[in-house]
């Protein structure tokens, strides 16, 4: 599940704020807790940054994503939200960063493919190397000592990058409906990455479904409340979104997102599964 407030957890992450998942409870951005703070707050920080940069993008089906941000915003209040609250309160946040980092370890491949097309292999040895360390002493990737005790931090290329390197224009913004925002570029590098996607080999088919899922709601219950914030902030929740997503995926193909927490990595405020 690539949820609208995972997107803005990605973006506040790139501008310093992730840190190793073991220390999620301590890593909260300054001023998100507090959305009415005196001094401001780090999202009418994000969106006065958004603004100053005037972050553009062609936008011809503005009135069909339109209707899909709002179908996707009545399922996040709906549906995702109380499913992730419920999970969030049964499973305790210790287990559900386990999870996290467990599902992130499980896509390596995909991150190694994409840094090798993009002749990152440096960073796809790195990867590589972590697979090994996680797999084995943080017990089938549950833990991330790779990055705790060894400094190996993980990269975050998919397949919308590697196209973006090979200079495949993004073309124009477009809504989904239950996976949220994403471009033309992203949205052919998101059927791509979903034949390097491990998940997708489990059989029988309805254990693969289940692992999505799981994978989809825990990670939305380690983001519960972000989405809101953005929304109260913004003028146009719409315009504000999609300054946002384009802003992240920018940052993120020009390498300015070298740190990435693999429970708030992109992708996806409201979507189902990506």
């Amino acid at each position: 599940m690539r949820t609208y407030f995972l997107i803005l957890a990605g973006i506040v992450a790139g501008a310093g704020c992730a840190t190793a998942p073991q220390n999620r409870s301590q890593a909260r951005a300054p001023g998100l807790s507090d959305v009415n703070s005196p001094g401001g707050t780090a999202i009418d920080e994000l969106e006065e940054d958004i603004l100053r940069q005037q972050v553009t993008i062609p936008d011809p089906l503005e009135s069909i994503n339109r209707i899909m941000f709002g179908f996707n915003d009545t399922a996040y209040f709906w549906m995702v939200k109380p499913v992730t609250e419920t999970y969030a309160g049964v499973v305790p946040e210790p287990v559900r960063i386990g999870i996290g980092n467990f599902f992130h370890n499980v896509g390596t491949p995909s991150r190694v493919v994409n840094c090798l097309l993009q002749g990152k292999g440096s960073e796809a040895g790195t990867e590589v190397h972590r697979f090994a360390i996680n797999t084995t002493v943080g017990v089938l990737g549950f833990g991330d000592p790779a990055r705790d005790q060894w400094g190996l931090e993980p990269a975050q290329e998919d397949l919308g990058q590697t196209l973006a390197v090979y200079g495949l224009d993004e073309g124009c913004y477009v809504v989904f409906p239950l996976l949220g925002p994403s471009t033309l570029r992203d949205s052919l590098g998101m059927l791509g990455n979903q034949f390097l996607n491990p998940v997708r080999y489990v059989e029988p088919t309805e254990l693969a479904i289940g692992m999505s899922a799981l994978r989809g709601v825990n990670q939305g219950s380690l983001h519960i409340g972000e989405y809101e914030m953005l929304k109260s902030a913004a003028v146009d929740p719409y315009v504000a979104m999609r300054a946002a997503y384009v802003q992240y995926r920018r940052r993120q193909i020009r390498d300015e997102d070298r740190r990435a927490d693999p429970n708030s990595s992109r992708p996806k405020v409201p979507s189902i599964s990506r």
